[in-house]
């Protein structure tokens, strides 16, 4: 046997049924199917129109019992709720058969059986009174409308009047407020002209008050540049004055050491004549021949002044004068040094020559000491 794999549909058309009071009716329902299990309906016929054939069974007699226990005005309102209500009647049944419904059935149509005219009343009295609801509706409709109109008019009348009263009482308190703004505005203006007078006043104020430090300050720095000359003039004049005065102490001690050079300049060279005199003993004996000879000269030119008044002649020896001086002259060369060192060292051995000789010595030694103390 075999059974289709795709949904199928099954038709009551003008299927006679009655509500709860038993009125007549014919309706129009379509079902919808499919098969769910292949076994189960196999095992419940043998070919797929003997299925249908149940089905159909099963259908109408779930459309007779769930209209047969409601009004036909209700049935005819609501064909969505009824059309639920059968699906939900045979489900339980269609399982035993191995069949599903794919979607809710569909109460297409109601109408009267031959001879009838119940399903035409109740579509009369639906359309009287659905006539009724909408004459009222219009009637109350029109009401409302020209009361709405009335209302409207009303409104804007009123409207008009509070606008014009709004307009004038805005434009009073537009006047008003204009009025005080331009009392607020001479008021702040006024105020602000005083605080500008205020604040240039305070700004004079600073100005002179910075004038008049600016002016001390200046003062000041006079002050201090003034006093700042004294100082510097006093310390020059100071400098001046110490370097003048050190100019003069210097020049004082230059002077002075000049003096003093000056005046040394014999000591010390008698000094070095006596240091040179002392380390050496051949010049000690050159200065004592000398001094010798000095004295020897004085004792001679004594003795010359003595024998001019004692009317004495020297004779010469030499042969004649001019040998005589001659040989006089000679004492003057180194031959005649040595011939007076010779006659001092035999002058010497005479007391009176000694004393002569001590005498010449201790007057140079002395002279040597004076310097040495001076140094």
């Amino acid at each position: 046997m075999l059974l289709p794999l795709s949904n199928f549909d099954l038709t009551l058309d003008k299927y006679d049924a009655y509500d709860k009071d038993r009125v007549p009716f014919l309706v129009h329902i379509v079902a919808f199917f499919r098969i769910k299990d292949t076994n189960k309906a196999a095992e419940r016929i043998a070919t797929f129109a003997e299925l249908k054939q149940q089905l159909m069974f099963i259908t109408q007699g779930a459309v007779r019992k769930v209209l047969a226990s409601h009004d036909i005005d209700e049935i005819m309102v609501d064909r969505a709720k009824f059309g639920q209500s059968f699906t939900n009647e045979i489900k339980d049944e269609l399982e035993n058969w191995g069949v599903e419904t794919v979607k809710s059935m569909e109460l297409m149509d109601i109408c009267d059986p031959p001879d009838h005219h119940n399903v035409a009343n109740i579509m009369a009295k639906k359309s009287s009174h659905i006539a009724m609801l909408s004459r009222t509706e219009v009637a109350s409709n029109k009401q409302l409308a020209e009361t709405a109109e009335i209302l409207s008019d009303q409104n804007i009348e009123l409207r008009k009047q509070e606008k014009a009263q709004s307009v004038g009482q805005r434009t009073a308190e537009q006047e008003k407020e204009v009025g005080i703004a331009k009392q607020k505005a001479e008021q702040e203006v006024k105020t602000e002209a005083a605080i500008t007078a205020a604040k240039t006043m305070e700004v004079k104020k600073v100005e002179q008050v910075r004038q008049a430090e600016i002016d001390r300050e200046a003062k000041l720095v006079n002050v201090d540049l003034a006093k700042q000359t004294t100082v510097i003039n006093a310390q020059a004049s100071l400098e001046s004055a110490k370097l003048h005065a050190e100019g003069v102490e210097i020049e004082g001690k230059a002077k002075g050491e000049a003096e003093k050079a000056i005046l040394l300049a014999p000591v010390q060279a008698q000094i070095t004549l006596a240091k040179e005199i002392g380390e050496n003993a051949g010049y000690q004996t050159y200065l004592v021949s000398l001094e010798g000879i000095k004295a020897y000269l004085t004792v001679g030119v004594e003795q010359a002044k003595a024998l001019e008044k004692a009317d004495v002649k020297v004779i010469a020896t030499a042969g004649n004068a001019v040998t005589g001086v001659t040989n006089a002259m000679s004492l003057f060369t180194p031959q005649g040094g040595q011939s007076i060192g010779g006659m001092l060292e035999a002058f010497s051995n005479t007391p009176e020559g000694k004393a002569v000789l001590d005498a010449v010595k201790g007057r140079l030694e002395q002279t040597k000491h004076t310097e040495t103390i001076t140094e």
